[in-house]
């Protein structure tokens, strides 16, 4: 727990303690011009700062979050997580219990609860948890990785109505034996630029932990991703390449080439956005929390990061 300062009953300054919040975050992507707050636009950020803007407004708080990756506009999550920091007393004021209605367990629980009252509780973003993080945790800093999935359809496949906000419609045959193949053969530790829209600064060095392809249930073809990090469209990149593999377009060994040739090429098509998921970010043991976020801010301050997605 840290310590801000904040003005006493007597004019004085007193230390103030500081709690953290970690929250789990869902959110279908659709309506959403992306995670990260911009002017005009409606992102995930300015929904869930907005409202935590009206349930603070009485404490003279305005919390803001920091999240474990910045999706693109039309990408979806069932696994986002994010941090905030605020003062113990605002969070108190905020979770008092209300008369007639049983106490939440925690006054973590309660923020998120009132939060899922002032964004509906049938909106297109859902907070899963909310709960007192661990010390030294940073939702982006603290992150070992992070994993997302991609829905293709294909001819082969039951078309499914339910799904077609998070599924890719591809109405010719794919192969995925070879699409899988060619997935496996970019894990490692790569400059991944032939698969990242550039950005000024930003590296491009990627640890590709897992890449697989495979059919689900209806013949939906589902790519799962695993890396530490993923720079922007990155993850759309990779799908694109294995899916002009699955068409014949390009051979099953090509997908390596082209990441070894380090350049941005028009051999394949980014995929669209809906299709891609965050399924979850991953995180060391408390103990490691700490140390694994000073290391990862290093790291970052030599390079301008991009979103991901």
């Amino acid at each position: 727990m840290s310590e801000t300062s904040g003005r006493d009953g007597v004019g004085t300054y007193a230390a103030t303690p500081v709690v953290r919040i970690r929250f789990g975050i869902a959110y279908d992507g659709t309506d959403f011009s992306g995670w990260s707050r911009q002017p005009g636009l409606r992102t995930v950020q300015g929904v869930l700062e907005d409202a935590l803007a009206t349930l603070f407004r009485r404490t003279g708080e305005r919390p803001r979050l920091t999240v474990a990756g910045r999706t693109d506009a039309g990408v979806h999550a069932l696994g986002q997580v994010a941090h905030l920091d605020v003062s113990e007393p605002a969070l108190a004021a905020v979770a008092r219990p209300r008369r007639g209605r049983d106490p939440d367990a925690t006054p973590e629980a309660a923020l998120g609860r009132r939060l899922t009252g002032i964004i509906g509780a049938d909106a297109d973003v859902v907070i899963t948890y909310a709960e007192r993080a661990p010390a030294g945790f940073d939702a982006r800093f603290s992150a070992t990785w992070r994993r997302y999935e991609y829905r293709v359809a294909d001819a082969a496949s039951v078309r499914d109505p339910l799904e077609r906000r998070r599924t890719v419609v591809i109405p010719r045959p794919l192969d995925v034996d070879a699409m899988d193949a060619a997935a496996r053969s970019l894990l490692g530790l790569h400059d991944f630029a032939a698969y990242c829209r550039p950005r000024e600064g930003a590296t491009t060095v990627r640890t590709l932990q897992s890449y697989t392809w495979r059919r689900a249930d209806g013949g939906v073809l589902v790519a799962s991703l695993q890396a530490d990090a993923f720079c922007h469209s990155m993850v759309r990149a990779l799908a694109g390449a294995c899916v002009a593999v699955g068409e014949g377009r390009l051979e099953a060994s090509d997908p390596l080439a082209l990441l070894r040739a380090a350049e941005r090429t028009s051999a394949f098509k980014v995929m669209p956005a809906k299709g891609l998921v965050l399924t979850e970010v991953g995180y060391p043991d408390d103990a490691e929390l700490e140390r694994r976020a000073v290391q990862t801010r290093a790291r970052r301050e030599l390079h301008t990061e991009g979103v991901v997605g």
